[in-house]
C-alpha cells in the first residue's frame, strides 16, 4: 500500500508542476494546422508507439483531424527497417507521405531523441526533415525532452519528480495530455460516445 500511495502522490505532483502554458501553446498550434487543412503525423517508439496509434483514433474521431502514424503500418515499417535502417524509418515514411509546410508532427517520447546516446534517432531525423520542409513540430516528452524539446514549435515536458519513475510517468501522461487535447474546446469537434448517450 505504501508504494501505491507514493506513486499516486508522484502523479499528483506532476499534475501540479506541469507547465499549463505549454499545453495551451500546443493547442493553438494544432488548431492552426487543422484550420489550414494540414495533417498530423504521430510518432513514437515502444510504449509511445501504442500511444501514437491510440491518439490517431482520438484526433480523427473526436477532433476531426486528418492524422496518421507510421507505426500503424507494420508491413511498411518493418520493410523500411530491414531495407534502409531503423534510424531513417520515420523520415522515409514522411517523405512518402509528402509532408509539407501545412502539416505537423506530434512526438510521443520519454527522452525526445538523442543522437549522441543513439536513442530514438529515428525521431531526431523525422524532426530534422519536418523542419526542412517547413512542417510544425510538437511533442509530449519526459526527462529533459532531448532533441524534441529543443527543436519543437510547441512541447509539453512532463516534470521529473522521481528519477526511478521517469518512463512510467511520462508514458502515462502521454495519454493524459492526448485526451486533454482532443477534449479542449478549441480542438474538440464531435462528442464522445458515453457523454452523448442519455
Amino acid at each position: 500500500m505504501k508504494f501505491a500511495i507514493q506513486y499516486l502522490n508522484e502523479m499528483k505532483e506532476i499534475l501540479e508542476k506541469i507547465d499549463k502554458d505549454s499545453i495551451e501553446k500546443m493547442v493553438e498550434l494544432l488548431a492552426m494546422v487543422r484550420q489550414s487543412n494540414g495533417r498530423l503525423f504521430l510518432l513514437g517508439v515502444g510504449g509511445s508507439a501504442a500511444t501514437a496509434s491510440h491518439a490517431v483514433n482520438d484526433f480523427r474521431k473526436i477532433a476531426g483531424f486528418e492524422v496518421y502514424s507510421p507505426v500503424d503500418n507494420v508491413s511498411e515499417l518493418t520493410a523500411r527497417t530491414n531495407d534502409e535502417g531503423w534510424e531513417s524509418v520515420f523520415q522515409a515514411w514522411l517523405e512518402g507521405s509528402r509532408l509539407n509546410k501545412y502539416d505537423a508532427l506530434v512526438i510521443f517520447s520519454v527522452g525526445g531523441g538523442n543522437v549522441e546516446k543513439k536513442v530514438s534517432v529515428n525521431i531526431v531525423n523525422a524532426i530534422k526533415y519536418a523542419k526542412l520542409v517547413g512542417a510544425k513540430v510538437t511533442g509530449v516528452v519526459g526527462r529533459d525532452g532531448g532533441y524534441t524539446a529543443t527543436h519543437a514549435d510547441a512541447c509539453v515536458l512532463i516534470p521529473t519528480v522521481n528519477p526511478d519513475h521517469i518512463t512510467p510517468h511520462t508514458e502515462s501522461f502521454h495519454s493524459v495530455i492526448t485526451h486533454l487535447l482532443v477534449s479542449h474546446p478549441s480542438l474538440k469537434a464531435k462528442p464522445t460516445k458515453w457523454e452523448s448517450t442519455k
